[in-house]
């Protein structure tokens, strides 16, 4: 168990008043454009009031540990994960690059945990961190690997889940967490999950290959299961009190937690994300849905879609499919 994490005291409240918590631990705020904090929460002014002072806007401050073991830190004023693991290096004096992906409230490699595109104002981040690199020879022996691939929206691909039987899953020493750092020498630092996962389709059967990974650091008991990553595992987060939705372009947005629909149609989607791609991916589920929860034709859905996220180049069957995963979510179809 990480250090400190079994004794630690009852944390602070997560949303402070600047001035009160001036000189406190942690990393400091990044300011904004007008000097306040990067991510707020405050209630809304009354009406005809000018807006406070930068000094006494509230700060959502999120609590810290490296996942193998740590003392607890602080994080605040961040918009997307790039800027969450540069917070974290500052927190515990280590490269942002040696953050690999975090997980919520467990220090173990679990990706039923993962954080993704939301984080509840009450969840504690840990960090998971570079460990062994290795070189796997595999021998493709079949058309399908076996393997889910995701990424952390910072530059690192890495194996969310292990299907049982597969090919990957006979060779023990590749496992659920493990970044996938190149592909017989070319480097996929920097490459998306969905790059990674059609780079490994294409590789012809009957040939080997060599796999370049980079496990997470470990503590003795921070093994999860190699299944990990199932249906609706990183949308359902957060205690009540809403959640801090990061984005790739624009600030973080503190938002309510997701309704019924949108934790169905967002667990829909990213069961086809695996299906037809072989990723998961709840922020672009998420983003997903919320382009289609109006769309009124699969040609609507596309054109949106088109106009977002036209890198990922997905397929008329796929888009028809999430057209209609929607649709169901919305009146309540499992």
């Amino acid at each position: 168990m990480p250090l400190g994490l079994g004794r630690r005291k009852k944390p602070p409240p997560l949303v402070e008043n600047e001035e009160a918590a001036g000189g406190r631990g942690g990393a400091a705020a990044s300011e904004g454009p007008e000097g306040g904090a990067g991510v707020g929460a405050g209630a809304p002014s009354p009406p005809g009031l000018p807006p406070p002072p930068p000094a006494l806007r509230p700060r959502l401050v999120f609590h810290t540990q490296l996942a193998h073991g740590s003392p607890t830190g602080r994080v605040e004023g961040f918009s997307n994960v790039r800027e969450l693991y540069g917070k974290i290096g500052e927190a515990f004096g280590i490269p942002p690059g040696e953050v690999m992906f975090c997980t919520l409230n467990t220090h173990k490699v679990d990706m039923e945990k993962l954080l993704g595109g939301q984080i509840g104002l009450e969840d504690f981040i840990f960090a998971h961190t570079k460990g062994q690199r290795k070189e796997v020879e595999v021998f493709k022996s079949e058309e399908a690997l076996g393997l889910t691939i995701t990424d952390n929206g910072a530059g690192y691909a890495f194996i969310k889940r292990i299907r049982e039987g597969s090919v990957i899953d006979r060779i023990p020493v590749i496992g659920v967490g493990d970044m996938i750092e190149a592909i017989d020498g070319r480097s996929l630092v920097g490459a998306r999950h969905y790059e990674v996962a059609k780079m490994l389709k294409e590789l012809p059967r009957g040939r080997t290959f060599a796999l370049q990974l980079t496990e997470p650091r470990k503590a003795f008991d921070m093994i999860g299961p190699r299944g990990g990553g199932g249906r609706g595992g990183g949308t359902q987060l957060g205690t009540g009190r809403g959640t801090l939705r990061l984005r790739a372009r624009g600030p973080a947005t503190v938002e309510e937690q997701p309704s019924a629909f949108e934790e169905r149609a967002v667990a829909k989607v990213d069961d086809l994300l695996e299906s037809y791609m072989g990723i998961r991916d709840s922020e672009l589920a998420a983003t997903m849905v919320e382009l289609g929860r109006d769309a009124r034709d699969p040609d609507a859905l596309a054109q949106a879609l088109d106009s977002q996220l036209g890198d990922f180049a997905f397929p008329d069957e796929f888009v028809f499919d999430v057209w209609g995963a929607i649709g169901d979510a919305k009146v309540g179809r499992c």
